[in-house]
């Protein structure tokens, strides 16, 4: 049975199986894993995971390809979520088990949308294995001073370790798309090393405050909140564009901004 790619769920099927070995090498799956395959198309991957795994859970938004799966699997092997992945409850499905594993060839068109969804799991999954555009993954792993280095960067790092592990060509898939893609490794940081913001939506919306406009200083971006910095205690440059300052400068001014209760900047955005 052919399986046409269909444009709105932003379908491109890997095919190339020295890739799909590269993937599967990176990820190395033990047979006791507790893993969630997210968009499995044509079981380019699924298979190969299955050879490795006991069970795999695969979640799958296009029907046809669900009553795909669900004739060449047997549930007990491999149960499909007919869902959008954007609506999933990942931390359902690794509730009473080990922490989950996340691996997927990712739409394009909902790569975002999704890294940030599973950040409400990060503290239930081991790590995550993406294909995803190249751009995208220039920007997750970013540095300060990079031209990436941007608001996903910091939203990303503040609770991921991540890796681009490899690039893979157009001419993988079918059909090709018009980018280059790459292959990222996320793991959630340890609790030694993690650290959160005092008010999740004040360090949200400080972030994407100071990135609509990158090329302006982080004071005129904040000019409805600057008698609450101080700068010389945060250690922050007034001057300073947003892509010169590191996750954990963020972070305090967040914290600060929260502390001094400030609880809602869009409100006060100029």
């Amino acid at each position: 049975m052919t399986h046409q790619a269909r444009k709105r769920f932003g379908q491109h099927f890997l095919s190339d199986l020295s890739v799909v070995d590269a993937i599967i090498h990176a990820i190395d799956p033990q047979a006791s894993d507790r893993m969630v395959e997210i968009g499995p198309g044509l079981s380019a991957l699924t298979q190969p995971l299955l050879q490795r795994l006991d069970r795999l859970v695969a979640v799958e938004l296009d029907r046809d390809l669900a009553a795909r799966l669900r004739n060449q699997w047997p549930l007990e092997r491999l149960e499909i979520v007919e869902a959008d992945a954007l609506k999933v409850d990942f931390g359902a499905l690794g509730a009473g088990h080990q922490p989950l594993r996340v691996v997927g060839n990712l739409p394009y068109n909902i790569s975002t949308p999704l890294l940030f969804h599973l950040m409400h799991w990060s503290d239930q999954i081991r790590d995550q294995h993406f294909m995803l555009q190249r751009e995208v993954i220039d920007r997750m792993v970013a540095q300060p001073g990079d031209g990436n280095y941007g608001r996903l960067s910091v939203m990303l790092q503040v609770r991921y370790r991540m890796s681009h592990l490899f690039d893979v060509p157009p001419q993988a898939f079918d059909p090709p798309p018009k980018v280059m893609s790459a292959v990222v490794r996320m793991r959630p940081l340890p609790s030694d090393r993690l650290r959160l913001p005092r008010d999740p939506s004040v360090f949200e919306a400080l972030v994407a405050k100071v990135f609509e406009q990158r090329r302006k200083m982080i004071r005129g971006s904040l000019a409805s909140w600057v008698r609450w910095l101080d700068w010389d205690a945060l250690g922050v440059a007034p001057t300073a564009r947003p892509q010169e300052l590191s996750v954990g400068q963020f972070l305090d001014m967040a914290d600060a901004l929260a502390t001094a209760g400030v609880t809602n900047l869009a409100a006060r955005s100029v």
